[in-house]
């Protein structure tokens, strides 16, 4: 499959019918599974990606028969290629890459995604990280580099995401942090 242009995810409170919700919507349309799997604590993340047309219909099938599971859910029609990369764990940073640290954490893994999003097409950052819920008691966490104005333009636009959804736990910037911060990404 191409590169998607759209991203959908449904977060879901069981296991098992996230299991049913994963299978109904890749019956639904032709998309490209980019997650599918048990986060923390007991629950269910599934996040594809695909056309508009196919990521609307695949997550519309999922939230029909979801009921009182869904704990979150987005549709991003036009997502920046930065939250595949970051998404997919593939962004290394060089040396000089490093700059200002911008964290955006959340109560949920899919908020984390239309963060990163937002944060990405507001400023000129790097988004390096977007951790989804595992080992983090299901919260979802985003990391993003660039010059300090970017940086905080950058969490600005990514934390009113999240605030929007009553989501947000913490909105950081670190003017000049220690290179050890960057140690597992340079």
């Amino acid at each position: 499959m191409a590169t998607p242009k759209a991203i959908g995810a449904i977060e879901l409170s069981s296991i098992g019918i996230g299991y049913q919700i994963e299978d109904d919507m890749l019956k639904a349309a032709s998309v490209e599974v980019l997650i599918a799997r048990t986060i923390c604590s007991g629950k269910y993340l599934i996040v594809v990606g695909g056309t508009v047309s196919d990521v609307e219909s695949a997550v519309r099938a999922g939230l029909a028969s979801a009921g009182d599971s869904i704990i979150d859910h987005l549709i991003i029609p036009n997502v920046h290629p930065a939250v595949f990369q970051a998404l997919g764990q593939s962004v290394v940073l060089g040396p000089d890459d490093a700059g200002a640290l911008g964290v955006v954490e959340t109560f949920s893994g899919v908020s984390v995604i239309a963060a990163a999003d937002a944060a990405v097409k507001a400023a000129r950052v790097t988004i390096f990280r977007i951790h989804l819920a595992m080992a983090l008691g299901g919260k979802g966490l985003c990391l993003m580099t660039g010059t300090v104005a970017d940086v905080r333009a950058g969490v600005q636009a990514a934390a009113e995401e999240v605030r929007s959804r009553g989501l947000l736990v913490s909105e950081i910037v670190i003017p000049r942090p220690s290179r050890e911060l960057f140690g597992d990404y340079l």
